[in-house]
């Protein structure tokens, strides 16, 4: 997914449909010239609706939807006729987008299925027709109810990736030359930080046909849950994931510090993150010797853990298997 193409925020204008106008119509033939009240109901406006599609993985379609607008409901007619309902625009987003009020920004709702839809924002309900306020003391009615307005607001789109698996560490940590590798994904890599500017999703193959989604995320930096480096856009991601594989490499300078920076941010940013699985991978592993994999053994946090190399493809069937088997515990 190139970085460019990726967009996980927009904000959008949105206006309902105005519900239509009631009729005051009368019932009129030439044998019954005074005929009694007929007039139908408006048509409600239309809605504006988010609905889930599995096929997106961005919101780069709406980046340059700005306004949204549907249309109004039709007036009601004679003969107790209804007017038609406004068209309805369908929004089509990527599984795990949430919805909030850009001026509030309270959380409207959460799309996680295909084909799952909400209502973002209303249509306003039609008129009455004047057929609804005849009544024993007054039989011809000669007013109806106006079609309700619509509404107008500005609306935040959030995706927030839906994998598997979500790569933590620092900038350079390996992860996605990782990605490229277990996976058909091509992330950019380069011995550089923060190579790796928007998440990218690799599906991975496992024994028999399996198979399991993994997003390398932008690595993290200390202050992070601050909004330092990448910050929150890339830490909302990280919520989304069932395990947490973090990955240090091999030729940090102290293995057990980083992890311990890792963990109090993604804590301060959300403490639910500590609840999922986590599974360490000390990457660059071909740098190390046996005597000094043994050493780093005794200072490793009481999680699993693996040593992998992807360059010398090392340990990565075993990590396959570590993480197979968080999943399905």
């Amino acid at each position: 997914m190139a970085s460019s193409n990726f967009v996980d925020y927009v904000k959008i204008n949105c206006r309902s449909g105005k519900g239509g106008a009631g009729s005051a119509h009368f019932f009129r033939t030439r044998s019954q010239p005074r005929g009694g009240p007929d007039g139908g109901d408006g048509g409600r406006g239309g809605h504006i609706i988010l609905r889930g599609n599995k096929q997106l993985w961005t919101l780069l379609h709406l980046k340059y939807t700005k306004h949204v607008k549907a249309e109004h409901g039709g007036a009601g007619g004679g003969s107790l006729k209804t007017g038609a309902n406004g068209k309805d625009v369908i929004l089509d987003v990527p599984l795990g987008t949430i919805a909030k009020n850009a001026e509030t920004g309270e959380v409207l709702f959460e799309i996680t299925e295909d084909g799952e839809k909400h209502i973002l924002l209303e249509g306003g309900r039609g008129g009455l027709g004047n057929d609804h306020f005849k009544s024993p003391t007054n039989r011809t009615p000669k007013y109806a109810q106006p079609g309700e307005d619509g509404q107008e607001e500005w609306f935040v789109l959030e995706l927030k990736i839906l994998a598997d698996v979500g790569l933590v560490g620092f900038p350079n940590a390996g992860k996605s030359t990782l990605l490229s590798v277990i996976s058909a994904a091509k992330p950019e890599i380069a011995d550089y930080p923060f190579t790796t500017l928007t998440p990218n999703l690799g599906i991975v193959r496992y024994r028999d046909a399996r198979s399991f989604v993994v997003a390398d995320i932008p690595g993290i930096i200390e202050g992070a849950h601050e909004g330092k480096g990448l910050g929150l856009r890339f830490l909302r991601h990280i919520e989304r994931n069932s395990i947490l594989l973090f990955m240090v490499p091999a030729d940090s300078k102290d293995i057990r510090k980083e992890f311990d920076i890792l963990m109090k941010e993604l804590m301060q940013f959300n403490p639910e993150l500590l609840d999922k699985s986590r599974i360490l991978a000390i990457t660059k592993s071909d740098l190390l010797d046996e005597e000094l994999i043994a050493e780093i053994k005794t200072d490793l946090p009481e999680i699993p853990y693996v040593f992998i190399s992807s360059v010398a493809n090392t340990g990565l069937m075993e990590l396959k298997d570590l993480i197979w088997n968080e999943l399905n515990i």
